[in-house]
């Protein structure tokens, strides 16, 4: 789950900035959408069971001194906790939790990319998250407690098939998941002449009973990015952020079903209602705004974008949930609905944002 502007950073690729624009430093609110300045990257969230708390993948940088982590944000007090951080469990893997040949924790290093929450068939509530630091793959951790009160251990992890960077997560209820590879790591893609118009990656479907990933049919494209899936698992929705479109695909065939534009789409998320969220960047984005995000020290970067809304079924633009025009909070990389809230993370800022929805 990254935009392109992630797999920048996971692919360690090689930019000169063009130029540095001023990044959003006050912390002001506009008319529906309050800016929360207490964050690091929050690239992707899920909501917490209850809906008294979110859950955020906080993006690093694939190194010990800036290391990514797990946050939990109570929703009425605004408490922010972390509750993970890498090099910091001894916990062991868990049977039935992963790949049996993956047997210890993330390093210091460990970097949150895209997540996924769900409740698998034992129960038991399993948070995967795509990581880049000291390891490509998606670790398992068990998500313990309820109301605001939540903790995260470690159970397992996949590593990531040979050279794929990984980007998201879809997961289901039998251990099993679907996850995107954005990119090879080697040879890094060179971005610095545009975007590529090529195939970069695919979709992978991971299963539990056999351990092994295999790619899905139907899912080549450039620049994959956030994944979701449909509760049975028959179809997973696939955004290609260099192809600007969100498509349907029928895992078991590999028949695209539906395909939609969206500028420059980032993460997906359900709302409520069964709707798909999509975080989108524009069909006008540009790479030196990429890069001068990426350069900020403090405060948010300021690339529009906007939450717009999608019909699964009949794979349709329902419309625009939110625009932002740049402030309070650019570079909008999910957009999560809680009753009549949108919460909004950012791959690169100090902040979240917090909007009101209007009524039905």
């Amino acid at each position: 789950m990254l935009t392109r502007p992630l797999l920048l950073l996971s692919c360690a690729l090689v930019w000169t900035p063009a130029f540095a624009s001023e990044p959003i430093t006050d912390c002001e609110p506009e008319p529906n959408a309050r800016p929360i300045c207490t964050f690091t990257n929050p690239e992707d969230m899920v909501s917490l069971p209850g809906d008294q708390a979110i859950l955020i993948g906080e993006y690093g940088a694939s190194a010990e001194e800036h290391s990514g982590g797990l946050v939990v944000f109570e929703l009425d007090s605004e408490v922010r906790r972390t509750v993970y951080r890498g090099g910091e469990s001894e916990a062991t893997a868990e049977a039935g939790w992963g790949d049996p040949s993956c047997t210890t924790p993330p390093s210091k290093a460990f970097n949150s990319h895209g997540i996924d929450l769900v409740r698998r068939d034992d129960g038991r509530l399993q948070l995967l998250v795509v990581q880049h630091g000291g390891r490509e793959a998606i670790e398992l951790f068990e998500v313990l407690g309820g109301g605001t009160d939540w903790r995260v251990e470690w159970r397992g992890c996949v590593p990531a098939p040979a050279n794929a960077s990984l980007n998201d997560v879809a997961a289901l209820p039998n251990g099993d998941f679907y996850t995107t590879q954005m990119a090879p790591i080697e040879p890094p893609l060179d971005l610095s002449k545009g975007m590529p118009t090529h195939v970069t990656g695919h979709a992978f479907a991971w299963s539990q009973a056999d351990a092994a990933f295999r790619k899905i049919e139907g899912t080549d494209g450039s620049m994959p990015n956030g994944i979701a899936t449909s509760p049975d698992g028959r179809y997973i929705y696939m955004n290609a952020s260099a192809e600007s479109s969100l498509r349907k695909v029928e895992v078991a065939t590999g028949r695209e079903l539906g395909r939609v534009s969206v500028g420059t789409p980032d993460n997906l998320s359900w709302s409520p209602d069964g709707r798909l969220l999509v975080a989108s960047l524009g069909d006008d984005f540009d790479a030196e705004d990429f890069v001068s995000c990426v350069s900020i020290t403090h405060g948010a970067c300021r690339i529009p974008f906007e939450i717009v809304a999608v019909d699964p079924d009949s794979m349709t633009l329902l419309g625009t949930v939110y625009e932002s025009k740049g402030t309070p909070m650019g570079a909008g990389t999910v957009g999560l609905q809680v009753g009549r809230e949108l919460f909004i993370g950012s791959f690169k800022g100090d902040r979240i944002l917090r909007v009101a929805l209007g009524e039905d």
